[in-house]
């Protein structure tokens, strides 16, 4: 694997891009690689991952502080090897139904969710203009206290509260009533 062009000269769809295709050949390079190409996928990943977070600092669990955070490198990788074990521990923990994977069913029908949560995360996108990018309705979520499945119940059915757009999430008029909003 190349080391590309400096991260700093991408647009952001070639950022986006870059960063994408680095997390879906990472297991590979893990697995198969040799230590030089997990050495410079990791240094690439890291990189893009960064410039990324400095671009994009809302569209992250890293961009939440007011103030920026600057690591060395040597935290960086131990931050970046943090984060793949603990997905690892997932995968292996989550146990396996269907082939391919549990669901959480109590978080996963919108007749059980928090309510407080949900117009907490529909009140941060209707602040927004009633849209946001898709990752930063992730964080809002999270920040929210609603779990993966229990945003994806906001996407179902004839009354749902959200809609995607390409890359946005966009507030339906079923989410803008559910406020109180209804315009």
């Amino acid at each position: 694997m190349s080391a590309g062009r400096p991260v700093e000269e991408l647009s952001d769809t070639e950022l986006e891009e870059q960063g994408t295709q680095s997390h879906a050949t990472r297991n590979w390079v893990f697995l198969h690689g040799t230590a030089e190409q997990f050495a410079t996928h990791t240094e690439r990943m890291l990189a893009l991952e960064q410039e990324y977070l400095r671009r994009f600092p809302k569209r992250t669990w890293q961009g939440t502080s007011d103030s920026p955070v600057e690591v060395d490198e040597a935290t960086r990788l131990r931050l970046a090897l943090r984060g793949l074990a603990t997905q690892i521990d997932a995968l292996l923990s989550g146990g396996v139904a269907d082939g391919v994977g549990t669901l959480d069913r109590a978080t996963s029908d919108p007749a059980t969710l928090d309510p407080a949560a949900v117009s907490r995360l529909l009140s941060r996108v209707a602040a927004a203009g009633g849209r946001v990018h898709k990752l930063e309705l992730h964080q809002a979520a999270r920040e929210a206290g609603l779990r993966p499945a229990a945003l994806a119940a906001l996407y179902r059915g004839e009354n749902a509260l959200l809609a995607a757009e390409r890359d946005e999430r966009v507030l339906t008029g079923a989410g803008r009533a559910s406020l109180g909003d209804a315009t």
